[in-house]
Order: structure tokens, then C-alpha cells, then sequence
């Protein structure tokens, strides 16, 4: 979900398929709409002298999209071995399964419902195919099952839904639960300040590259909404769709249904820390 223009962190030009860092390259899925921004970033991994590659979020079920994904690897001289997923949301993981048919690869999630092989993810994982080094991130928040992957050869990290290139992302409640994503994005925060993080490559929206202003960006917007909030129900608004038309009036209406479950998630931090 996004609420504005861009980001913090210098965007990086109009998002696009191609090369995103030495490690990194896009593949832009053809589903772009008001939730998704351009589209879903589909991230194929490998290093500069492997002929391996991982793939994190194969996107929708669009066959066009995924066997360009193939394709790209292909062209580039390059096998995919391996296809992550950063989150169960449609537009990251439905394709998913097709992906698999077409690789020959299995398929790590958190979620066990979206794993095809015996091999979960969980934090403290490290992916080593092909050489790559894949650190796994718990990032919950956006949804229970959200990971991110940080990239240390380019100092980057590959954020899924958490934080996108472009606007701000929703906390999908109840799924989703805003105490986590708070405590996910100084995860992230920690990652740029102790390992030296510069790039957010995300599942949405262009390439960011002050990693660090972008986490900072998206912890002021939640508290400044979460201040909105609190102001709306002490004011009399007591539904999640009256704050929502209160705090979110000059978001455009089509993203409503989208702030009225982070409206729901922050009504849920704000009661259990006793604050209305």
C-alpha cells in the first residue's frame, strides 16, 4: 500500500527489470495497480562468477512473467536452483508453484503451507547457493510469516513488503500486528547502522539507497499516524472506518479498504498499551 510519492533514500530512476546491484537483478511482473506499485519485484540473486541463482518472490501466476524470469537467468548464463519467498501474499508467492514446475526447485517460506520441499526458513538462516550469502531476517508486521534477506557482499537487503520503494506499506490485520512491524523496522534500522546497509531492494517500487533514511522515514509515518489515530478516537471517531475517513482523507479512497486494517492493527496496539 502506498500513501505518497517517493522515499526517502534517493529512488534509483523509473522501476524496470535489470540489473538492481553485481548481485541483484529485477524482473518487474506485468500487475501493477494501486496496491502493488509498478508491479511485484521478482529478485534473482547469484554471484558474478556462479552459475546458480536463487529467486525471491516469483510473483503473480502470470506465465509471461515467470518464464522471463527463467529467461533472464538463462540469458545471463546462470541455472535457478532455489526460490524464496519473502511473504504468502498472491502478488509475491502465487506463482510460486508453476515457478517450481518450470525450475525444478524447491520452494523456502516461513510458512509452511508455502514451502514445497522439506527445508523451511526461520531466523538466523543463512542461503549459501551457488556461493551467495542470503542472511534470513524475521520482519513480521506486514504480515505473521514477512522475511527479509540481507545481502552482505552489497551491503543490501531485500525487504518484500516492509518497506517499498516508493509510499508506505499496510499492516494486514489480524495477520499482521503493528507491535512487530515496529519491531521489525529497528531490525532493519539495526542492520544499517551495524552492518553498514545502504540499499533497500524491495518487492515494490524503485531501489532505494539510503536504507537507513527510508527505516527512519517509516518509523516517524507510524508514529505520526499512530498520534493521528489516538487524536481521532479521543475526538469521537470509535470505528476503524470513521478514523480511517478522518486520518486518511487525503489518501485516495481506493486505498481504504487497505488503511482500514492498519487502522484495525494500531486500534489493537493502542488498546493493549493502554492508551485509549
Amino acid at each position: 500500500m502506498t500513501h505518497a510519492g517517493a522515499l526517502p533514500g534517493q529512488p534509483r530512476g523509473a522501476v524496470g527489470s535489470g540489473p538492481a546491484t553485481e548481485r541483484a537483478v529485477n524482473v518487474l511482473a506485468p500487475n501493477a495497480s494501486a496496491m502493488t506499485l509498478d508491479g511485484t519485484n521478482t529478485w534473482i540473486v547469484a554471484e558474478p562468477d556462479s552459475d546458480l541463482a536463487v529467486v525471491i518472490d516469483p510473483g503473480p501466476l502470470d506465465e509471461g512473467h515467470l518464464r522471463a524470469v527463467v529467461d533472464t537467468a538463462e540469458k545471463a548464463g546462470r541455472r535457478i536452483a532455489l526460490t524464496l519467498l519473502t511473504h504468502g501474499h498472491e502478488d509475491h508467492a502465487e506463482g510460486a508453484a508453476r515457478f517450481a514446475e518450470l525450475t525444478r526447485t524447491r520452494v523456502r517460506a516461513l510458512d509452511p503451507a508455502l514451502r514445497l520441499g522439506d527445508e523451511g526458513l526461520a531466523a538466523g538462516d543463512v542461503i549459501t547457493t551457488g556461493g551467495i550469502e542470503l542472511r534470513v531476517v524475521p520482519t513480521p508486521g506486514h504480515t505473521s510469516d514477512s522475511l527479509s534477506f540481507h545481502l552482505p557482499a552489497d551491503r543490501a537487503v531485500l525487504t518484500g513488503d516492509t518497506i517499498l520503494g516508493r509510499g508506505t506499506t499496510m499492516v494486514a490485520h489480524p495477520d499482521g500486528r503493528l507491535g512487530d512491524y515496529l519491531d521489525s523496522l529497528r531490525r532493519l534500522r539495526s542492520l544499517t547502522v551495524d552492518d553498514g546497509v545502504h540499499t533497500v531492494l524491495p518487492g515494490h517500487g524503485p531501489v532505494l539507497e539510503d536504507a537507513q533514511g527510508a527505516v527512519e522515514f517509516y518509523l516517524a509515518h507510524r508514529a505520526h499516524r499512530l498520534a493521528q489515530v489516538e487524536t481521532a478516537v479521543e475526538n469521537g471517531h470509535r470505528t476503524a472506518a470513521e478514523v480511517v475517513a478522518h486520518v486518511y482523507a487525503d489518501v485516495d479512497r481506493s486505498l481504504w479498504p487497505a488503511a482500514e486494517l492498519s487502522v484495525r492493527a494500531q486500534l489493537e496496539y493502542l488498546t493493549e498499551h493502554g492508551l485509549i
